[in-house]
């Protein structure tokens, strides 16, 4: 959630900065150009606390230490299997082999 915030922050001041710009007449790649490293400077001087907390949620994410996000129809999928196997006990499971393609 925090990186979306700061993603938004940073979205919300590029976007006046860039119609400034164009308004302003100066070339549609140039005005992308200086929105993106006027709203890069802004942001990092004075959203310092929201880039941190979004730099620990990602760091978070890709250390391995947070939760893995899995969709509804794999939770479904998976509390189906849970029950197949309680209800059979000589039904086992091996998640380490797969088919073998013919």
């Amino acid at each position: 959630m925090a990186f979306l915030k700061y993603t938004l922050i940073r979205l919300a001041l590029f976007a006046p900065l860039f119609a400034l710009f164009a308004y302003l007449q100066l070339g549609w790649l140039l005005a992308v150009l200086c929105a993106g490293m006027m709203s890069f400077a802004i942001s990092f001087l004075f959203f310092q606390k929201q880039r941190d907390a979004a730099t620990a949620t990602l760091h978070q994410r890709f250390a391995g230490k947070a939760k893995p996000l899995r969709s509804a129809g794999e939770v479904a999928d998976a509390d189906a299997e849970d029950r197949l196997v309680d209800a059979n006990p000589d039904i086992a499971v091996r998640k380490d082999s797969r088919p073998k393609d013919s």
